[in-house]
Formats: structure tokens, sequence, C-alpha cells
């Protein structure tokens, strides 16, 4: 009896008791297939409501963060519909690591692919067309060959899972043209429902996914792109050897990926971090296939803890424990770092990704992508480098930029597990210097870098400076007060202000509302760490200071010249605190702290909180353990007493 025929209450009440009970026997049978064949009593945020759409025979758009659970989303609905299912991967590592997953969990799985030979290819599509198999995997550009299509068109497909579908769109970040040929698919299997699954698309990728794929009125299901074991953090390249060393060295025989801009690269980086006692590995695609296969081995079973890379590696390959992903050269695009930091602790456990990042990167990369011939994805290369570097150069909540980045809010303003939240931060005047450096940006007509401006600004000896006048401009050499590092420091901020922005060849331009608050000579208040302003400077100026007197222990030796074994201690204590905080070892205290620590050797709350890098906050929750610390060292160090 339908709903709406005359029935009585006692009809529609007992309707209403058999839907339930019909929901509950599907989510038992669910439970038991999970609990049967891949180990877990429960489902992940999400994974049920879309299983429960794909076995009603209804399109999917599913936008799940890496480590998910967005396998098992086409994979448990393969073992409840008749048929079989097609998937549709992008890469042979990752269509091999699946596959082998499944069979080792019971299920029937086999993928095609050129890699393998032909009598392994003639058993998989005997098994499909037999009906032995439940899932096949394949790699776009097979499924788009009309041998291959013809294939398709006598099984009986339950379901088309469509993986990595960001490939689908110019405004994803790995756009691949055989991708947007799979809309083809939808004309051969009308009747067939399409799942397309990515863990990483901005609402614009998005779009261009559903329209590509015809899946007008398909369900969408976006799970929380937010990470929170993750720390995220940016730091400049022009100390990154020294800065990856001390971010291995605070996870030692851990699991570890660099992310690395060429072949040769990984294979450079790989050999000096060996000869450094850091056991290490190159992958590439550049390898041979078995070199491949033995070097992302030997990393998941943790003979090598650390993998040089580029970006090909990592996709699909399941390790949850890697603890530290650094990205020794900005990615291209939010999109891909989001995609490839999510590698790491896909376990739940804290885990850090690093970033170096240097504006040179940044014009490598733009060099290459202006060699583009196809105009639109020129333009939208470009959009997502600039969205990119935006990221690197921010002054406020990494975590709450990426969030926004995907349409996610976050509430409040510091997510306290980003560099930017965890630096002990205070308010800094910087309008004079603000004002200065956006009147020399206008006056040299828009046209030139940071690197360029501050030239000016610190009156540089540059020849070109000379040879286009500059040198006469009233804002050459008006800056004595702030060095390079501290003017590109303040630029960072006016653009997070929405004061200067970047064109072409990241040159600095006024925006409208920096042009504003010339005029009306408003004010500028940073909040940044300690220091980050206003460092003296020793280059030429007009009105250059004179040099600040080197800084001094207590006992009058320099801080270069600190206690090697106190520190050494120090940095066991450090490593001990913030293992039981669950934060990365910088988070205390960074190394610059401790070797003042060892230097001045503080007896004394009022001793320490002169130390450069002590703020209140922290003295109030380190003084005890490191004053402690310090005494014991003393004590030991000193003499015996005089019999």
């Amino acid at each position: 009896m339908r709903l709406g025929d005359g029935g009585t209450g006692a009809d529609c009440e007992a309707l209403g008791v058999t839907s339930h009970r019909n929901e509950q026997t599907r989510t038992d049978g669910l439970r038991a297939l999970l609990k049967e064949h891949f180990g877990y009593d429960e489902f992940r945020p999400q994974q049920e409501r879309v299983i429960a759409n794909a076995l009603a025979g209804r399109h999917s758009l599913v936008i799940m963060p890496t480590g998910g659970g967005k396998s098992l989303c086409y994979q448990l609905p393969a073992l409840a519909l008749d048929g079989l299912t097609l998937v549709v991967s992008p890469l042979i590592a990752l269509m091999k690591d699946q596959v082998d997953g499944l069979r080792a969990n019971g299920v029937p799985a086999a993928c095609v692919h050129g890699g393998l030979p032909p009598s392994e290819q003639s058993e998989a599509r005997r098994g499909a067309l037999s009906g032995r198999l439940k899932l096949l995997y394949a790699a776009p550009e097979r499924v788009n060959a009309p041998d291959f299509l013809q294939f398709l068109g006598r099984l009986r497909l339950g379901l088309i899972a469509i993986d990595e579908a960001h490939c689908i769109s110019e405004w994803g970040h790995d756009f691949r043209p055989d991708y947007r040929k799979l809309a083809g698919l939808r004309s051969r299997f009308p009747d067939v429902p399409v799942m397309a699954l990515t863990a990483t698309a901005a609402e614009r990728a998005r779009e261009d996914i559903v329209r590509q794929l015809r899946l007008d009125g398909c369900e969408r299901f976006v799970s929380s792109f937010d990470r929170p074991n993750l720390t995220y953090s940016v730091k400049s390249k022009s100390r990154a050897w020294e800065d990856l060393l001390e971010a291995l060295d605070a996870r030692k025989g851990e699991s570890a990926i660099v992310y690395c801009f060429s072949r040769r690269e990984t294979e450079e980086l790989a050999e000096r971090l060996t000869r450094s006692g850091h056991r290490a590995l190159a992958y590439h695609a550049g390898l041979d296939a078995e070199a491949r296969r033995t070097a992302q081995e030997r990393f998941i079973d943790g003979e090598v803890p650390i993998a040089t890379a580029t970006i090909a590696f990592g996709m699909g390959i399941d390790k949850p424990d890697v603890r530290l992903v650094v990205h020794d050269t900005l990615p291209k695009s939010i999109e891909g770092y989001y995609q490839e930091t999510g590698r790491a602790g896909r376990d739940g456990q804290p885990s850090d990704c690093v970033l170096f990042f240097s504006e040179g990167d940044s014009r490598k990369h733009l060099y290459f992508i202006r060699r583009m011939e196809d105009e639109d994805a020129r333009g939208a290369a470009e959009r997502q480098l600039r969205e990119m570097a935006d990221y690197a150069r921010l002054r406020s909540c990494r975590r709450k930029r990426l969030l926004a980045y995907f349409g996610e809010a976050m509430e409040g303003e510091a997510c306290g597990r980003c560099d930017v939240c965890l630096t002990e931060r205070q308010a800094t005047d910087i309008t004079v210097v603000a004002q200065k450096m956006l009147s020399a940006v206008i006056r040299v007509g828009e046209q030139y870098g940071v690197a360029y401006i501050s030239n000016v600004l610190l009156g540089g000896a540059d020849k070109r400076i000379r040879e286009r006048g500059h040198d006469q401009l009233s804002v050459y050499g008006i800056v004595g007060d702030y060095d390079r590092k501290g003017l590109r420091a303040v630029a960072g901020e006016m653009e997070s202000s929405g004061l200067i922005e970047r064109g072409e060849y990241a040159t600095l331009k006024a925006t409208p509302a920096g042009r504003e608050w010339l005029r009306e000579r408003r004010s500028l208040i940073a909040h940044a760490p300690a220091g980050a302003f206003a460092p003296m400077r020793t280059g030429r100026s007009r009105s250059a200071p004179a040099p600040a007197a080197p800084d001094r222990s207590e006992s009058g030796a320099p801080e270069s010249a600190y206690d090697e074994a106190l520190f050494a201690s120090l940095r066991a204590l450090r490593r001990r605190l913030a293992d039981e905080e669950g934060v990365p070892a910088f988070v205390v205290f960074n190394d610059a702290t401790l070797r003042a620590l060892a230097a001045r050797k503080p007896a004394t709350p009022d001793a320490m909180l002169r130390v450069s890098g002590v703020g209140p906050a922290k003295l109030a929750r380190y003084a005890d353990p490191f004053l402690q610390a310090v005494a014991a060292h003393q004590a030991r160090a000193a003499p015996p007493p005089s019999p």
C-alpha cells in the first residue's frame, strides 16, 4: 500500500515501522560487510551516506580529504551491488596498491594497464566477464580506448567510480585531458550511477567536475577539510638546509617525505641527507618501474624513513604514520599542497607540515607556466600559483586560509596549530615605514618587486637604480632602521592588509585601498613575532644608525659562545616537554633561543625573560623546568669545593 491511497492511520504507522526496519536491516548489512572485509566496526563521517546514495542508484560527487576513507565509499558498495564496479584511477601504483589491499581483504579485484603481462590482462578481462570480479581498475587512457569501451559494453556495470576527479577540471591542480573524455561513459551507460571522488577541489573545480561529467542534480558530499592533528608552518628558504635538519632531528627515526622541484634535486638531497646521517632515498618518475617499486616498499616498510620525491610520490600510498611532510619548493597550487600535506598523520597522530618559501620559486614556476600554449590553462595555472604564494606570505592563521579556500569557515581567528598562531606575537606600529614603502612603490611606477623597492629605500648602490634615476627620488635611502628582511616582512603585512598587491612577475602595486590609506594617513599595526619588523641594519643609508653592540650574556660573553653541553641538555628537555604537550619542538623554544639560554645561563625568571624568544607567556609556562635544567648543569660543572 502507498501513502495517500486512503489507508488508515494504523496502515501508515505500519509502513513507518516497516521502513525503519528496512533501513536498520540495510545498515546492519553494510556494517557486517565493513567488519568482514575491512575490519572496522563503524563508518567514518559521510561514508555511510555516500554508500547508501550509490546503492540507491544515484550519482555522487564526493569531496573527502586524504585519509578520510574515500576509497571505501566505492569499494563497499561494489560488494553489495549486482554487477561490476569500474574504478577509473590515474596511476598504476595507486591501482596496484588498492587491488593488493582488496585481495588481502578477500575482495575479488583486478586492474588492467600496460605494465601487466598480456596473460594477466586477459585473466582480468575473463574474471570481469564471468562475474567473478567485483572491482576492475583502469586508467582513463585505457578506459577511453575504443576496444576497451567495446569490452565494457559486454559487462554488467553496477557503479562507475572516477577517483581523483579533480583531474577532469582545468581549475583543478592536476588537469589531464583524458579525464575530459570520460564524459563519454555517461552516454554509453546512462543508467549506471557515477561516483566522482577527490580529496581536493575548490568550488570552481567542483562545478566543473559536475558539468563535464553531466552529473546535474547529483548528491554532493563535502567532508570537513580540517586536519586538526597537522601543524602547518612556512620558513624562509635562506636557511632551508639547517631548518630541514632540525625538523628531521625532532622526528628522528620517524617517516618523512620531502617534496622537491625536480628529479635531480630529489637525488641530490637524498645523497646529502644520507651523508649527514639521515637515511633517505629518492623517488621520481624517471626511475624504472622496478626501482620505483623497491623505493616505495622500502619507505612503506620503514626500512628507510625519509623519501625525497617529486609530487608523483604518495598518491594512494597507505602509510598512516608519516610524521613530517616537507616542501623544499613552492607547490603550484593550494589543492596540490593540501593533498600532499594530507599524507602526513593519516593515523590521526600529531604531525608536521613544513614549507620552505622564496620568491624565486614562484618565478621559477611562472617561467614554465608562461610557456603553456593554451591561454585558459595558462591563466588558471597563474591564478593557482598566485594563491599558493599568497598563502606562503600569510601573517594570519594558515589553517583558516586553507579552510576558506575550500569553502569552509573556521571559528575564531587562531587555530593554535600553525606557525603564525603558535608564535608569541606582539603589536608593532609600522605606519611610518609602510608609508615610505607605499610611496616608493608608486614613485617607481609600480613596476618592481620587493627586493628592488627595498634597495631604493635603503639607498642601495645598484647600477639599475642610478640608470633609472631612482636615486634622485625623495624616497631613496630614507629607511635607516630596517634591513631587507624587515622590509620584506613589512611588505608581507601590507599585502595581508590589502594595501598592496602583486602584479605580473611579482611586481608590487598599490591597491585603491592602499592609496586611500596613504592619503588619509591612517595607522598600520602589525601583530607579528617579536623582532620581526625592527632589526637594526648595517647597510648603506643616508641616516644609518650605528651598528648595535653584540648581545652578551650576563658574564660578558657573546651569544655565539654558548655552552654546547647545556644546549644539548636543553634540547632534550624541549623534546620531552613538546611530546608531553603534543606539539612540535619549536613551539616550546626554537634553537636560537636555546643557544641564548645556553650562553646566558639565567638563574632567575627576570634573567630568563631578557633572553630573545622568551616572552611572559612562555616564561610562565616553561621557566621552572628550564631554570632547573640550567641550575643542575651549573652544579655539575662547578669545581668541587677545596678541602
